[in-house]
């Protein structure tokens, strides 16, 4: 059986700590990748993003939502965020959402800041 050193979890739990979200990090994602088509003060060429967490899929007022993300029935919580933002062709079949966010931190940083705008 292995053993772990003790130095080994400290370095190991501060790894985990620098990880986490950023949600300055990812407003900074969202300007640069993100605000072009989803302006923050309404809709633009994709649905608004403010308030994002939490919401239905599909039920911002006001955008031209696809019936496939209408009928995909998904609440966007962060982990269909994350899923979605990696290939939402993939997730959601007849989407006309085209970019995605591959790096995972880049993503999860993003998320965290869509959490902190309603």
């Amino acid at each position: 059986m292995r053993r772990i050193l003790p130095e080994r979890r400290l370095l190991t739990a501060a790894g985990a700590a620098a990880a986490a979200p950023d949600p300055a990090k990812g407003q900074a994602v969202y300007e640069d990748r993100c605000s072009l088509c989803h302006p923050a003060d309404g809709v633009g060429q994709g649905p608004p993003l403010k308030g994002v967490v939490g919401r239905k899929a599909g039920s911002a007022p006001g955008f031209p939502y696809t019936d496939a993300l209408k009928a995909s029935h998904l609440t966007w919580t962060p982990q269909t965020l994350d899923t979605f933002l990696t290939g939402p062709a993939k997730m959601v079949p007849g989407t006309t959402m085209a970019m995605t966010a591959p790096d995972p931190a880049e993503r999860a940083d993003l998320i965290a800041y869509l959490g902190t705008q309603k």
